[in-house]
């Protein structure tokens, strides 16, 4: 193995050469100290659809000319991984809609306390006890509905984010928005009133 690592070095080091390998200073299981050997260090290259013509004599020039093929073939389009659109798929951890749906819901939700607050001067736990529980499922039903048609389809966020308006970015939002209405119900809670 460290025959081989020395031949590849020189090869990178010194081109293409004929070295001589001193194994004293190798470590090997046996005693090698009368052992030294010309290796004649070659490097070929190779197309992977074109069958190798010599393999007895390695090259020892790198500027040998190609043979030149009568139409390469072009490489094939790159394939897309497909989608799935199985429920446990989509609502798996690591899949697409929790996070999705949950910072969609959190976009949702912090504009809206704030826009409460502003406007009612109620707090978060206020606003929640106060009929705030079916606003919150109702969009929370038609958000997740909503995030989960495309999903089904086959499509992703990523494949329509354009512009401005990319996945990534609605991901930051989302994230984002999550720790501001913790913060914002954190912050109520040890002020013991609205925040504004």
């Amino acid at each position: 193995m460290a025959t081989a690592s020395f031949n590849m070095q020189s090869v990178f080091a010194g081109g293409l050469t004929t070295r001589k390998i001193n194994t004293n200073k190798l470590s090997f299981a046996g005693n090698f100290s009368n052992f030294k050997r010309t290796y004649p260090v070659g490097v070929r290259c190779m197309a992977e659809g074109d069958p190798m013509k010599d393999e007895s004599a390695p090259s020892t020039s790198a500027s040998q000319p190609l043979p030149k093929s009568s139409s390469p073939a072009p490489p094939p389009p790159p394939r897309k991984p497909k989608v799935s659109t199985k429920f446990s798929d989509l609502l798996a951890f690591s899949g697409p809609a929790p996070e999705r749906i949950n910072g969609r819901l959190a976009m949702v939700g912090f504009v809206a306390a704030l826009a409460v607050e502003l406007s009612k001067g109620e707090n978060v736990f206020a606003q929640i006890s106060d009929g705030g529980v079916s606003w919150f499922l109702g969009t929370t039903a038609i958000l997740t509905l909503a995030s989960l048609v495309p999903l089904f389809k086959g499509i992703t966020a990523e494949s329509k984010s354009d512009g401005i308006m990319t996945s990534d970015a609605e991901l930051w939002n989302g994230r984002f928005a999550m720790l501001g209405l913790v913060a914002l119900a954190f912050t109520e809670f040890v002020k013991g009133g609205t925040l504004v």
